[in-house]
């Protein structure tokens, strides 16, 4: 995976990575059944890229518009302990955890595709949309993944982190191990 050099600077840095939910974790579309159950589909490997980048140290929460119990069964699974659902507006929210956490602007990352994230994509230190995000976001962000949401934005977005920081190398290794008898 080749880096560009800003974007990798940036990375460098970051502590704590926050995403959306709707067209960052998901595929942007909502499902329901004819008893008006909602479902959604979550990307296997964007969820085990988070896994890898909470094991090499840096923390992930969820800023979203909507709420629903599968957001928080999926942050359950994926051990995400700072949630924010049902806030259409985010920024309240992402400022209180700025607030919780004590980290500077340029030390978190932000992923989000629509235009109501753009108060949080341009106060972090790294701001992501995915390829489909809206156009008014790809403008104005420092890098526009080559995946669409929920098909591999986060997980390239958690590889550029920890290739960025040195430590992707290890969950490599780790999988790459001989096994002895």
């Amino acid at each position: 995976m080749q880096i560009d050099a800003n974007i990798a600077a940036k990375a460098q840095k970051i502590k704590f990575l926050i995403l959306d939910v709707d067209g960052v974790l998901t595929d942007n579309r909502l499902y329901y059944s004819d008893d008006g159950i909602e479902t959604k589909t979550f990307y296997t490997r964007d969820g085990h890229g988070m896994v890898m980048l909470k094991k090499s140290g840096v923390d992930i929460g969820i800023i979203t518009g909507r709420k629903s119990q599968l957001v928080a069964n999926r942050c359950r699974d994926l051990k995400i302990e700072h949630l924010y659902q049902g806030v259409p507006d985010k920024l309240p929210s992402f400022l209180d955890l700025v607030s919780k956490l004590g980290l500077e602007l340029d030390e978190i990352g932000y992923v989000g595709d629509d235009i109501l994230d753009l108060p949080i994509l341009k106060r972090v230190g790294l701001s992501v949309t995915p390829a489909d995000g809206e156009d008014e976001v790809k403008s104005r962000v420092d890098y526009v993944s080559k995946y669409i949401g929920g098909k591999g934005v986060v997980r390239e977005v958690c590889e550029i982190i920890m290739r960025s920081q040195g430590t992707f190398q290890q969950h490599m290794d780790f999988y790459l191990r001989d096994l002895e008898d």
